[in-house]
């Protein structure tokens, strides 16, 4: 049989190895041995005359030509899992897999939680990032649906809004803005701010929002998940800004009574447009819009 006739073990040595960073995670992913998929990916690069991963220890990087590749498998074997997930759908109750990725769990849980009543045979991954890492995931075929805070405006996503967030913002419960009835913005300047990374959406509209009201906060700490702010402002590292949905009630914890409405995010749920009507992806955007509208 020609290489030609026989591509497909090589083509998902190498997907695999693309998606999880290392032949070793992938002969794990695929239940092969290592040497099995070094074999595929040297096969490939020897018949075609091409240098698919940049080798640095046991980690490898896509080149050029390699990233070229993986669009296409990425399409190949996602394909794959859509044709599984539809006969399983067919053969009986709706079964098989989905990939969830969110900025975190206060909005995805609960639609997590709805979804598994009507599907419970469906294994739920779910994974953490911030929103660029939400929607890198998703247009990399690295996940099926998203969660996040803001819209986005590509052709190719399909973006459903879920629902408006108004953001708070917090401090230790002994903190001097803690003990006031009232506070107003031009407060905040006097006072540090433990900050989230570049990546946050709720963190870039709330600057957004301080500087449009000509107000520059200070930052004491940046940090990079909205539980490690809680955890930061509790130590008394200096206030956080978080959504009303994302607060958690903690003694140690008070919300400021600011008298000046602030801003809101609204969170989203995202995933590819070409993939919307794949069963277990129209199956959770149902859900989201049931629980959207009551």
């Amino acid at each position: 049989m020609s290489m030609v006739e026989n591509l497909l073990p090589e083509l998902k040595a190498f997907d695999a190895t693309a998606r999880f960073g290392g032949m070793s995670a992938a002969a794990r992913a695929l239940g092969l041995r290592q040497p099995t998929i070094s074999a595929h990916i040297a096969r490939l690069e020897k018949h075609y005359g091409v240098e698919l991963f940049h080798r640095r220890g046991r980690q490898v990087q896509l080149t050029d030509f390699g990233r070229n590749l993986r669009e296409i498998t990425n399409r190949i074997f996602r394909a794959e899992e859509d044709a599984r997930s539809l006969l399983l759908a067919a053969q009986s109750q709706f079964q098989g897999r989905l990939s969830l990725c969110a900025v975190g769990p206060y909005n995805v849980v609960p639609m997590i939680s709805r979804f598994r009543e009507n599907n419970p045979y469906v294994e739920v991954s779910v994974s953490m990032g911030d929103s660029s890492d939400v929607v890198e995931r998703i247009l990399d075929f690295r996940g099926d649906l998203g969660v996040l805070v803001h819209r986005v405006d590509d052709p190719r996503i399909h973006c459903v809004p879920f629902r408006k967030q108004p953001l708070l913002v917090f401090a230790h419960r002994t903190h001097p803005l803690a003990q006031l009835s009232s506070v107003f913005l031009r407060d905040l300047a006097s006072y540090n701010f433990v900050v989230r990374e570049s990546g946050s959406t709720t963190q870039k509209v709330f600057n957004s929002f301080l500087q449009s009201e000509g107000i520059k906060i200070k930052s004491s700490v940046e940090i990079g998940s909205r539980e490690a702010v809680r955890e930061a402002v509790a130590a008394g590292l200096g206030l956080g800004v978080v959504s009303e949905t994302a607060y958690v009630e903690d003694p140690r914890l008070v919300r400021l009574k600011i008298q000046e409405p602030l801003p809101s995010t609204y969170s989203h749920v995202i995933c590819l447009q070409e993939r919307s009507s794949v069963p277990l992806v129209a199956r959770f955007l149902q859900v989201v819009d049931q629980m959207r509208c009551s």
